[in-house]
């Protein structure tokens, strides 16, 4: 995950009613995040040829407060995967961001540390996200900027300008790697539009990697 500070201004637009935005010591990120679909299944039924798969997404960091609980959770400015049957369902069904390109991994290891590769074909060009790290795992520190990157349990979806929903994500806390290398090739304006040509020309303010773990979605989403 390679998080950029943003201004709050390029993220109103995308930003669903009844949401706020979350803020980490005054400042508004998004992550350009490359993680792996891996024996995805649906109502526990495995997608034949299909549930193992890349994805690249873009996203921001959002709360929704109802009474007197808070929300944390994201809002996907895009999605990006292979397959055209994910990406049709997701946008049919969910009113998501998907879209569809040409992605691949690779993942080397070593003794001491691993090397892990996410690219993605856009316009005839392969960008890509590569990060070195340690193999060995610790615990996310209380309070961190890594805690507030990761520890978002809902999802939300602008369906219109006035209407929004709400799906729960569900899984254990992530322990993390130290990063001691990284490169971002990114056309973040080719990809994302002209508001996020910024990104373009600025350095990640930090850079993480995850172990991840099984992951489960709420299938009904709440409308408000």
């Amino acid at each position: 995950m390679a998080n950029y500070e943003i201004d709050p201004s390029i993220l109103e637009p995308y930003l669903p009613k009844g949401l706020e935005l979350d803020y980490f010591q005054g400042k508004t990120y998004v992550s350009l995040v490359g993680f792996l679909f891996k024996d995805t299944r649906i109502f526990k039924v495995p997608i034949p040829k299909m549930g193992t798969f890349e994805e690249i997404n873009l996203r921001f960091y959002v709360i929704r407060k109802v009474g007197n609980v808070s929300k944390r959770g994201v809002v996907f400015i895009n999605e990006t995967v292979p397959s055209k049957v994910v990406a049709l369902v997701a946008n049919t069904l969910y009113k998501e961001h998907y879209s569809v390109v040409p992605t691949r991994r690779q993942l080397i290891d070593s003794v001491t540390d691993k090397q892990i590769v996410y690219e993605w074909e856009v316009n005839s060009v392969w960008n890509s996200m590569r990060v070195t790290a340690s193999q060995q795992m610790k615990e996310m520190p209380t309070g961190s900027f890594e805690e507030f990157i990761f520890e978002h349990y809902y999802g939300y979806t602008k369906l219109s300008e006035s209407k929004s929903s709400e799906y729960r994500i569900v899984h254990p806390r992530w322990k993390i790697s130290t990063v001691s290398d990284y490169h971002i090739d990114c056309d973040f304006k080719a990809f994302y539009g002209e508001a996020f040509d910024c990104l373009n020309h600025v350095k990640p303010q930090a850079v993480f990697l995850a172990e991840g773990s099984d992951i489960s979605v709420d299938w009904k989403r709440t409308k408000f």
